[in-house]
């Protein structure tokens, strides 16, 4: 969740300031593990040991209560590395991480991580870009959480996959992206049966309408309204 999209998907070019060889070098202090879809890539409370780079996929990272409910904390694509914030190891995962699609991922331990850190100074501002860009996205998610209501917060989720994933119909916005009411509720805080009862109150006035998993935007300015409503 993020109020602009803007900078979204900085972190996945953190690796970029490499040379080609600094990224084989980098690719061969790990391994490449598949991860297919659904299978886990690491699991909170589990032992914590270094990060996982994506290089294809899809992965959702996300914090589960005590009461076992989820908020997601993000989608992270190819290019970005999950498994933070100790990314040296030691301690537990505080969340977790699930392939939403087929992965290959390049999982490094922390012992070769620090050796690459003290070997090769570039790799080690390219995971500070990285961290960076990390610690902006949490902060952001963190600042609408703590300042924006639910309902603010779907308009605001339904804005950005219009503005991802959006290709214009005529008057009309349609999402091409498959989201489903479980995957919402867990983006925007709240749960399933409240994200149900909101998209059918914004159908019925007429702000969206959902054609089998599509969800085609109407009314752009009305979602609009509800964030700036002030």
């Amino acid at each position: 969740m993020s109020e602009s999209i803007e900078g979204l998907n900085v972190g996945a070019h953190f690796l970029d300031r490499l040379s080609a060889e600094q990224m084989e070098e980098v690719q061969a202090a790990g391994r490449t593990v598949p991860v297919p879809q659904g299978e886990m890539v690491f699991n909170q409370g589990e032992h914590h040991d270094g990060i996982f780079i994506i290089r294809r996929g899809q992965v959702r990272v996300y914090y589960t209560a005590p009461s076992g409910r989820e908020i997601t904390l993000a989608y992270w694509t190819p290019g970005h590395f999950i498994g933070g914030p100790d990314i040296y190891g030691g301690g537990i995962h505080m969340w977790s991480g699930v392939a939403v699609e087929d992965c290959e991922i390049t999982a490094l331990s922390g012992a070769s991580l620090q050796k690459l850190l003290v070997q090769m100074p570039t790799f080690a501002l390219a995971l500070i870009d990285g961290l960076i860009a990390k610690g902006k996205c949490y902060s952001s998610m963190a600042q609408i959480l703590g300042t924006r209501s639910v309902i603010e917060r779907l308009a605001q989720y339904l804005l950005n996959l219009s503005e991802l994933y959006g290709v214009s119909d005529g008057d009309t916005i349609v999402i091409n992206r498959k989201v489903t009411h479980d995957q919402i509720a867990a983006m925007v805080g709240s749960t399933r049966q409240w994200v149900t009862m909101m998209l059918k109150r914004f159908q019925t006035k007429r702000i969206i309408a959902i054609e089998g998993s599509v969800i085609r935007i109407k009314r752009i300015d009305l979602l609009e309204t509800i964030l700036f409503k002030d």
